[in-house]
């Protein structure tokens, strides 16, 4: 699941970036999407340099899977930091994941947890449902049925419909309510419902 996650991170990011920055990143889009990571790498890393932060998040994606680079976890982490620092949700969300992993850096739930929460708290999918997972087990946060059920329910909200990550999390959501009253379910559902996105506090 999380190969497939970060590949919807990834695409979703790509195609909301080109709307407020066209010429560059639109051609390092199209150019990833095709394959070819050497021409999006040239197109980003300028880019990235100079403190764009979706150019920054797709660096540490290619670092990330080796994709026209060599693989190199800690690369990645750098780049997703810088992104996420800037607030960018999908960053934040590659960020915890590395956090969760222990890849590039030290594994540390309880970053991951304040990383995927950044995310959450703007309305990223990814990060609400990788939120809503550690409250299942009370990794790095502690274990909560009703904020899990909560999270994961808008995470599944904001996905596509056919995305290999919602039916996942729609599958854990559905062990979870076996394990909650009817009470704690009503909750849950009320939180999803009264939920707001924020604004970033960088």
């Amino acid at each position: 699941m999380r190969r497939t996650a970060a590949a919807v991170i990834l695409i979703i990011s790509l195609f909301l970036c080109c709307s407020g920055n066209r010429g560059t990143i639109e051609d390092a889009s199209k150019a990833y999407t095709r394959g070819d990571y050497k021409t999006a790498y040239r197109f980003l890393k300028p880019l990235a340099e100079q403190g764009n932060a979706y150019a920054q998040d797709y660096l540490g994606v290619m670092y990330e899977y080796g994709q026209g680079v060599p693989q190199d976890y800690a690369e990645a982490v750098k780049w997703f930091r810088k992104a996420a620092e800037q607030g960018n949700a999908p960053a934040q969300t590659n960020l915890g994941m590395m956090y969760e992993d222990g890849r590039g850096t030290p594994q540390d739930y309880t970053e991951a947890a304040r990383w995927y929460r950044k995310a959450a708290d703007q309305g990223w999918p990814t990060g609400q449902g990788f939120l809503g997972a550690l409250y299942t087990f009370g990794t790095g946060v502690p274990k909560d049925d009703v904020l899990a059920h909560m999270w994961l329910s808008l995470a599944i909200s904001g996905l596509p419909p056919t995305s290999e990550v919602r039916t996942s999390m729609r599958r854990h959501r559905k062990i979870i309510a076996l394990m909650m009253t009817p009470d704690q379910i009503a909750e849950a559902q009320k939180l999803a419902r009264e939920w707001k996105p924020k604004m970033e506090q960088k």
